[in-house]
Order: structure tokens, then sequence, then C-alpha cells
């Protein structure tokens, strides 16, 4: 069960964290994985230890928030692989702050990225699905889609857009055969967590991972794999009759905390 095997999965932001968990795991169902980021220095990385494990993979280098950019190297990619089978959506950044210290530099950055990216990135693919007939697109999403998340404006708000966007393409095309569906996750313990304690918290690490893992009511963070797990499941066949849903992995945050 669950076997990508002989399917190409283009993945954005699979350098790192999340979407290069995701990359790891497809690789190992079988995917033929084409990593999408914008520091190739990184997917090249998780490529070498997706080819150490026997998998194949691909390093391709591409600002998500720029359009002509995105729309060239995933043409490369449909040219080189004749088709492309599967979208994840994972490339995303950051922002802490309320509505009152959100610049509107900020703003747009968060912006660009989260919500023109993914855009971007399923405009890139689109064409293709359809004449195919067939397709899979996941966008990571977050519970800041569902909500309210302190000190996450900006964030929150390109997180909505990405559920929505979902839902919209899942509508527009389910009669095309393309299957659209998001994941929120809850906190997941990844390198920039880690790097984000230690900037805004010296000396306390410990007591905030603690801390900010006590958030989650199971008692942790998730780990990446907890994430690209249920992206293989959406990716797969026998997911085929699901469309249209996002999926929190968020130790019970949305519902127990409420």
């Amino acid at each position: 069960m669950f076997s990508l095997e002989g399917k190409n999965a283009i993945i954005t932001g699979g350098g790192s964290g999340i979407g290069q968990a995701i990359a790891q795991t497809f690789a190992k169902a079988g995917a033929l994985v084409r990593i999408v980021e914008l520091n190739k220095a990184s997917a090249e990385k998780s490529v070498e230890q997706i080819e150490a494990e026997g998998g194949e993979a691909t390093a391709w280098e591409a600002d998500v928030s720029k359009q002509e950019q995105v729309k060239d190297v995933i043409g490369q990619i449909i040219t080189k692989d004749g088709k492309v089978d599967i979208l994840v959506c994972c490339a995303g950044i950051a922002h802490i702050g309320v509505l009152g210290t959100t610049s509107e530099a900020d703003f747009d950055r968060v912006y660009s990225v989260n919500v023109k990216g993914i855009y971007n990135s399923m405009y890139a693919v689109i064409d293709q699905m359809e004449k195919q007939g067939t397709g899979v697109i996941i966008n990571m999403a977050s519970i800041a889609s569902h909500v309210g998340i302190a000190d996450r404006f900006a964030y929150s708000m390109s997180k909505g857009a990405v559920y929505t966007m979902t839902q919209s393409v899942a509508k527009d095309y389910v009669k095309k055969g393309i299957r659209c569906n998001s994941i929120s996750p809850a906190r997941v313990h990844t390198p920039f967590v880690d790097g984000f304690i230690k900037k805004n918290y010296p000396g306390k690490e410990a007591e905030m991972f603690e801390k900010l893992s006590q958030t989650q009511p199971i008692g942790r963070m998730a780990k990446p794999e907890d994430v690209s797990a249920l992206a293989l499941y959406l990716s797969s066949d026998e997911a085929s009759f699901i469309t249209g849903t996002d999926y929190p992995v968020d130790g019970g945050f949305i519902t127990l905390n409420s």
C-alpha cells in the first residue's frame, strides 16, 4: 500500500524541515523526487541523502515568489519527465508579530512566499495535470488556518489563504481528475524551531522547548515524519476518493484547546 512507484513528485521547500522529510518519504515509496528550492545547496544535500538510501531525486533552484522562475523550472521538469503526478507545496516562511508591529514590507514578504508561492507552483502544473486527466496537489497549511495564534498575524493571514485556495482548486478541478488537499500541522520540531529558541531565549532553551512542546495537548511537538506519512497517504492511489479536505496534524491542538 501507499506505493508511489513510477510517479514523479515536485516538492517545493524540499531542502529542509517538513519538505525534506516528505522528499525522503516519497523517495522510499518509489517516487522520482524533484526538489525545488531557493537554496540549491540544501536541495542538493537532500538529494544526496535520498540517493544514499537508494532513491532517485534531482535538485532545482527557484524562488517560488517569482512566477517566471517557477514556470521555467517546473516546465523543465515536465519536459524531462513528460508528466507531473504530484505537487507538494512546502516552501514557506514564518513571521512573528501582531497587526500593529507588522510592517507593510513584512506583510508583503510573507504573502509573496506563503500565498503567491503556492499560487505560482500550482499555476505551473495545472495545465499539464489537466492534459493528463490526473494529478495530486498537497499544500502545507497550518493550525493557524483554523484558530487564532498569538503574535502570528501575517503568518495566519497567509495560511488562511492556503486553506481556501486548496478548497477552490479542489472544487474547480474535481471533474478533471485532479485532487487537491492541505495539511495543517501544529508546531513541528525542525531546525527552525531550535534556532528560534536559541535566538530568542538564550540560556533557557530546554525550558522553552518543553513549554512549546506542551502547547500541544498530546505533550510533544510533531516530528517532520508525522507530516510526511500523511502526505504519502494523500498522494497515493489509496486516497483517490479524497479531495478538498484539510488534515490537522496537531496533537489535539485545535479541538482540545478550544
